[in-house]
């Protein structure tokens, strides 16, 4: 692609083989994007909640995947306009760990709404600046209407709590308590306290096939998972010392050639004896990492791992900030509620963005409240009435529990976790807004 001048001086694009490429421009590349986004929330709406599906894929070589993680379903991007939201989702991923499904969900609602408004003439970036201001608001409600936690390294209670959250809804969910016990002690573990911060390189996941999953536990210390180099090696040491080596191991050799003859035992022994000593001369420390094992069949195995690090992550976000929101779509709803209201103090176009920026907040409750098999507008309306009687702690009860406050029921979320899924899902839905021109190769 080339830029050129014609003889008045006006700019235009040469594409090189553009007989191969076909290009949206204006209106219509932006409802293509808005188009492809909704077609991956759609995709993974069902995944929602603690009652969400899991996802069957198969790859080019056989290999099978059952999951419900959105990166396992988003690469490589099954859109090209995909490819930069499904960025932002690893991002989120890596930084926050839970809550990638909930950050796709509410993109694409957002995308929903984005689209009727361009289809009532307001321009993509009025929508894109009223999505902003709508943002603040609901990060600055979530401010008020969040709680402290308090924990510490003896009382570690409500941090499995919180993990405990976020594995009900993976896999791995009937041994969520014992796998949430098992990330906070090793967060903890490598956690600096003083500066509030973990760093996770330090713990490391592995998988074994054999066993079940209750046979995962933490090993304080490093695994090394090799064949014995001898057969006269011991197989068990107790309180070994452990040399991890960048260089090579062996004895010296001597530059000329010798012969070295041994005919009884006693010289084999003075020889072995001599290396043995040589060896221990070389080792002068250990050094130490921390190790998660699982167990299970290879799909079970890597779901694990997953769901294990999302749970770190929750715990991490914790230390760093230990105030909480409460889930089950309580949050969201609430949010929706003040949005809607401070949409009154905007007399501009925006608040035709703001108001669409709270309906799209809903799509999680009922998404939620659709997953768990029960009338997701009726379910919605409901819960939404008691949050307007200024309980702003009901949302769904995905796990027929007989009670709508998530308080009684201690399904709580990180509050910078939820505050990421806001704010990644409003800058995803701009990215995709602000591009009015898209070239890709064509399909003949």
């Amino acid at each position: 692609m080339a830029l050129a001048f014609d003889e008045y001086g006006r700019p235009f694009i040469i594409l090189k083989e553009q007989e191969q490429k076909t290009r949206l421009r204006g209106l219509e590349a932006q409802k293509a994007n808005i188009a492809a986004g909704k077609a991956v929330a759609r995709i993974l709406r069902t995944s929602l909640g603690p009652k969400g599906m899991d996802k069957m894929l198969q790859s080019p070589d056989g290999d099978v995947t059952i999951s419900k993680n959105p990166l396992c379903l988003l690469v490589p991007p099954p859109f090209p306009s995909a490819s930069c939201p499904t960025q932002a989702y690893f991002f989120n991923d890596y930084e926050i760990g839970d809550g990638t499904t909930g950050v796709v969900v509410l993109a694409g609602a957002l995308l929903e709404q984005a689209e009727k408004l361009l289809e009532r003439g307001i321009h993509p970036i009025r929508v894109a600046e009223g999505y902003e201001m709508a943002s603040r608001i609901a990060v600055e409600h979530m401010e008020k209407i969040s709680q402290k936690f308090e924990f510490s390294i003896t009382d570690a209670e409500p941090l499995v709590q919180t993990c405990s959250t976020t594995l009900s809804s993976k896999i791995v969910s009937r041994r969520k308590r014992d796998l949430a016990a098992i990330a906070v002690e090793a967060v903890l573990a490598v956690a600096d306290l003083e500066r509030k911060d973990v760093n996770l390189d330090l713990i490391k996941v592995e998988g074994k096939v054999g066993g079940k999953l209750e046979d995962t536990e933490l090993i304080h210390g490093i695994i090394v998972d090799k064949d014995m180099s001898h057969p006269q090696m011991p197989k068990r040491i107790e309180d070994a010392k452990i040399a991890i080596l960048t260089c090579p191991f062996e004895p010296p050799k001597p530059k000329t050639k010798h012969k070295v003859d041994i005919d009884t035992v006693e010289k084999f022994q003075t020889l072995r004896q001599q290396e043995q000593k040589y060896f221990d001369e070389m080792v002068q420390k250990c050094k130490f990492a921390l190790l998660m094992n699982g167990s299970g069949n290879k799909m079970v195995i890597e779901e694990t791992k997953r769901s294990i690090h999302d749970a770190l992550c929750v715990a991490r976000n914790l230390i760093r900030n230990n105030s909480i929101v409460y889930g089950g779509g309580s949050a969201e709803i609430s949010c929706s509620i003040a949005v809607e209201a401070a949409a009154d103090r905007h007399p501009g176009v925006e608040q035709y963005a703001i108001r669409s920026f709270a309906e799209a907040l809903e799509y999680v409750p009922m998404a939620l409240a659709e997953n768990s098999g029960l009338q997701p507008i009726d379910t919605l309306t409901a819960v939404k009435a008691q949050q307007v009687k200024k309980n702003p702690y009901c949302g769904i009860d995905c796990n027929d529990v007989g009670t709508n406050d998530m308080r009684e029921q201690n399904v709580f979320e990180t509050l910078i976790g939820k505050q990421q899924q806001i704010l990644l899902a409003t800058q995803v839905v701009k990215m995709i807004l602000k591009i009015d021109d898209v070239i890709t190769p064509s399909d003949f």
